[in-house]
């Protein structure tokens, strides 16, 4: 039995919810899905700040879960905060955005990301130089609503989304798309019959690389910069993050 947690670091309780749902179709029978929302920040995370806070409220949810795991989900496009719960995590960690370039890149030769958002595109632009696949990026398209937009009201996203796929295969010379975006979960497969090349759900992505890592149960790194940190004393922080730290 595989227990994964998965860790929604905006607060719309609802978009946990979706996330989860969407897991439980692509999860093994045998694995055991868990989802906490984070306890504090932005709705949904559109910008900059968002995202530093949501890192923030990432690595605040690990520290106060008691739960089993054998692996967490970071359920977020654009993993905030990845680096950071890598280096305080037990068991191996994976976030949406970068399962979904590693996997797209097993598929093709250039990838594209369709998401929901006009900031993300610079933001998701400098998450894949710093995993060192700018060459392999064809594109980032966003569509004027955000996630959580499009996560209220999917079917009025859907004809604006599949353009933007399209455009990527067609304008752009994608091989593979990236529907990116945890209030986008799920909605892959009714895009799939209007995109010519594979396109793939991070959230779905995310799973079944979680997955794989939790049956290798690979060893917690001893050195390096994702070793542990060294103690360190805090101020402001919930009890449970701080005694992390310590």
């Amino acid at each position: 039995m595989t227990e994964l947690l998965l860790i929604n670091p905006n607060t719309t309780a609802s978009i946990t919810d979706l996330v989860l749902k969407t897991a439980a179709r692509f999860a093994h029978r045998d694995t055991t899905l868990r989802a906490i929302t984070g306890a504090f920040g932005p709705r949904y995370i559109a910008s900059r700040v968002g995202y530093a806070i949501a890192g923030h409220a990432a690595v605040d949810a690990l520290a106060n879960d008691r739960g089993r795991k054998d692996a967490v989900v970071l359920a977020c496009f654009g993993d905030p905060g990845l680096a950071a719960l890598k280096e305080v995590a037990k068991v191996p960690v994976v976030g949406m955005a970068e399962a979904s370039i590693l996997q797209a890149c097993t598929l093709g030769s250039r990838f594209s990301i369709v998401t929901g958002g006009e900031r993300w595109k610079p933001m998701l632009e400098e998450f894949i130089a710093s995993h060192a696949l700018a060459s392999r990026l064809a594109s980032v398209r966003t569509v004027a609503p955000t996630g959580a937009d499009i996560a209220r009201r999917p079917r009025k996203a859907i004809a604006l989304l599949a353009k933007s796929c399209r455009a990527c295969v067609i304008e752009d010379r994608a091989d593979v798309v990236i529907l990116g975006g945890a209030g986008l979960a799920g909605l892959a497969a009714r895009l799939e019959d209007a995109v010519d090349v594979p396109l793939l759900d991070g959230v779905a992505c995310a799973i079944s690389m979680a997955e794989g890592l939790a049956r290798q149960k690979p060893a917690k790194a001893r050195t390096g910069p994702l070793s542990p940190p060294a103690p360190v004393e805090s101020t402001g922080l919930s009890p449970a993050l701080a005694r992390l730290l310590a």
